[in-house]
């Protein structure tokens, strides 16, 4: 027995190492969870982690190698405590821990004779990629032999990140690195990837505008007025005050009409701008081609006179929040031209309010989320993340309480127009592309505005009754410069849990990275969650497969058993027949019996017939008759015997007659029977 166990064992090592050859599953745990579900299988463990795609296998890396990747490779000392503890072995003198499978691992798994499985090489084939970094969006077609390397060189050149700050995010197995062949990943045809760049800053040189982008790459041949700074004097006339505002070159005319909105709240389709040179035809255009004056320029703006315009509200409130939604990059030099803090952000200016993100006094909550996003739409734009309008109830519902599989993330935005920081967080937050994907994907979105304190406690309320004491405190506590918040609350079995409570002061890579975060967190509960529906429904099928055969069974046994109980009642009213039918023919016969003349005597003088009737049984009859007597005497006496004439007919024998054909009037001496004669009984016909 010990033998035997010793090489059960060791078989298991064996496909166990041939298993982690195939899948690239480091994780020993994970790898002997999943040969445990397929019965130590290799084949079927194989394809369930890797399912087939026009007959290549494709590989599927773990949640936690992802998870890993996201925070770059473990240290030696970190690999080795983990090795130590059983979670994944040390890595190799000769490889990452963070590398995928080489491309020769991914064509063939190596396994051993008992269960060996060859993997044909496929043909280079081609991947769509769609990068997507900050609200830039690039889509590129590679061949499968490339490496990864070459994409991120290709992104340097379309998005100026140098490859050394590239993060590359998306991949299904975690980070990879550059010399990593894009076949062995085992990719569907079309990818989406992310950039992150958490080094970098977001500025004006990586600009998440499109236009942007667009400009610097079309002005790459001016590298030293990209790089200069422009001043713009720029005068608004109803607020009767100049604003003396830093750009560098790489910023767009647009950008400075979106800022100069910010600053004075008129919006760009209704600034009427002064000063601007000729050659600033297209507002797509940077300041260094737009042929302004450096090092400062001087420019005039005010709203435009128009009946439309006539009816916007002009109601005057005491602060702007932000001028620029580039995160105020721009200005970091602005005290060197005299500008302060308190006139950047036009702090004491008389300036028009813009109109509340929510009314204070709505009737119900979905009639506040149509304001919220219009309102939203109207100063940041139609991207940005669709947002679910109806009750928190109903957006918990929506994203905790269907099934597993349907199951998303709550992300619940908390919108407060008092803070600086909204400005930035709505419209390079909120509004990039990336994130706007994200959370359409992985997220039901709901949105709430706290800038009057009766939508607050109104909030507050909510978030009691649905997340408990706890969140609710968690929300008083932060400031109001602290917002926008960004909650991230993920359904459990028991209660609702807040995994991230994100602040305004954030940046795009850094939003992204713990948004991802919470969805690796949620993607291993969903995965629990789903495999407990999955035999809570197949325990349930099974009952009421048990339950409609037991009732099919009662089905059978009461139709048969109806059956049974008709075919005895048929038998009992076919014998009830039966017996009336022969209680009448008795009756019959003996009527008949009783009415027939006597037996005439031999002596009588009189002529006597006398007839030998044979049976069908065999049995013969004697009878003397007078030879006067009519047929139908002779019909009598033979049905009084229990031969009806409408059953039998009587025969001669020869020649042979039929007698009960002849008239029954006849005498027995018009018939020709006389003195004697022997007849037969027939059944007829």
């Amino acid at each position: 027995m010990a033998s035997e166990s010793g090489d059960n064992n060791m078989d298991r090592e064996m496909i166990l190492a041939d298993f982690q050859a195939c899948t690239g599953i480091d994780n020993i745990a994970e790898a002997i969870t999943l040969l445990e579900l397929n019965n130590w299988d290799l084949v079927a463990a194989i394809n369930g982690v890797i399912p087939q795609e026009n007959g290549i296998l494709q590989s599927n890396f773990s949640s936690e190698a992802s998870q890993a990747s996201m925070y770059g490779p473990p240290s030696q000392s970190e690999a080795a405590d983990a090795a130590a503890g059983g979670s994944i072995p040390p890595p190799s003198s000769s490889s990452s821990s963070s590398s995928p499978p080489s491309s020769s691992t991914s064509a063939f798994c190596p396994v051993n004779s008992s269960s060996s499985r060859h993997i044909v090489e496929r043909q280079s084939r081609m991947l769509n990629f769609k990068v997507e970094y900050r609200q830039r969006t690039v889509e590129l077609v590679l061949e499968e032999s490339s490496t990864v390397g070459e994409i991120k060189q290709i992104l340097e050149t379309e998005l100026g990140v140098p490859v050394s700050k590239m993060q590359l995010k998306g991949w299904k197995s975690g980070d990879v690195s550059d010399s990593t062949v894009l076949r062995s990943l085992h990719l569907p045809k079309n990818i989406s990837l992310y950039v992150l760049t958490p080094d970098i800053a977001p500025t004006a040189s990586t600009s998440t505008s499109t236009s942007t982008s667009t400009s610097t790459s079309k002005n790459s041949a001016l590298p030293e007025s990209l790089n200069q700074n422009f001043l713009l004097v720029i005068s608004h006339h109803e607020a009767q005050r100049d604003y003396s505002l830093n750009f560098p070159g790489t910023k767009t005319i647009q950008e400075v009409k979106r800022n100069i909105s910010d600053l004075t709240n008129i919006p760009v389709r209704h600034q009427q701008w002064e000063g601007w040179p000729a050659s600033a035809s297209d507002d797509s255009m940077t300041l260094a081609v737009s042929g302004i004056s450096y090092p400062c320029h001087h420019l005039t703006v005010c709203r435009r006179s128009s009946p439309a315009n006539a009816q916007e509200p002009t109601e005057e409130c005491a602060d702007v929040h932000m001028i620029s939604d580039s995160e105020g990059d721009d200005f970091e030099d602005a005290s060197e031209f005299g500008v302060d803090d308190s006139e950047m952000f036009g702090m004491g200016s008389s300036t028009c309010r813009k109109s509340p993100m929510m009314p204070e006094n709505s009737e119900n909550e979905a009639d506040a989320l149509l304001h919220f996003t219009a309102e939203f739409s109207s100063r940041y734009g139609e991207t940005h993340p669709m947002f679910f309008i109806g009750s928190l109830e109903a957006a918990s519902q929506e994203a905790f309480y269907g099934k597993a599989r349907d199951r998303k993330l709550l992300a619940i935005y908390l919108h407060n127009d008092d803070s600086v920081l909204s400005n930035v967080f709505c419209s390079q937050m909120m509004c990039a592309d990336s994130i706007v994907s994200y959370l359409s994907q992985n997220f039901i979105t709901w949105a709430w505005d706290v800038t009057k304190e009766a939508n607050k406690a109104r909030l507050l309320t909510m978030c009691t009754r649905h997340f408990g004491s706890v969140v609710t405190q968690t929300i008083r506590t932060y400031k109001t410069d602290q917002f926008p918040l960004l909650l991230i609350v993920m359904g459990k079995r028991t209660s609702n849990e807040v995994l991230n409570v994100i602040q305004g002061n954030t940046t795009v890579d850094e939003l992204m990275m713990r948004l991802m975060g919470a969805m690796e967190i949620f993607t291993a509960q969903q995965q629990e969650d789903i495999k407990d529906e999955d035999e809570r429904e197949a325990r349930e099928t099974v009952k009421r497969e048990q339950d409609e055969a037991y009732r099919l069974s009662l089905e059978a046994d009461r139709k048969k058993r109806e059956t049974q109980e008709r075919e005895e009642a048929e038998q009992v009213r076919l014998e009830q027949m039966r017996k009336e039918q022969e209680e009448e023919k008795e009756a019959i016969r003996l009527s008949l019996e009783q009415a027939l003349p006597p037996e005439p005597e031999e002596e009588s003088g009189e002529q006597i017939s006398k007839l030998r009737i044979r049976t069908p049984s065999g049995e013969f009859v004697e009878r003397r008759f007078l030879g006067s007597c009519k047929l139908q005497v002779l019909f009598d006496f033979v049905a009084s015997k229990g031969y009806p004439f409408e059953e039998f007919k009587l025969l001669t024998t020869f020649p042979r007659r039929i007698i009960t054909q002849l008239d029954p009037g006849s005498t027995l001496l018009e018939a020709k029977l006389f003195p004697q004669e022997t007849l037969f009984l027939e059944a007829k016909e």
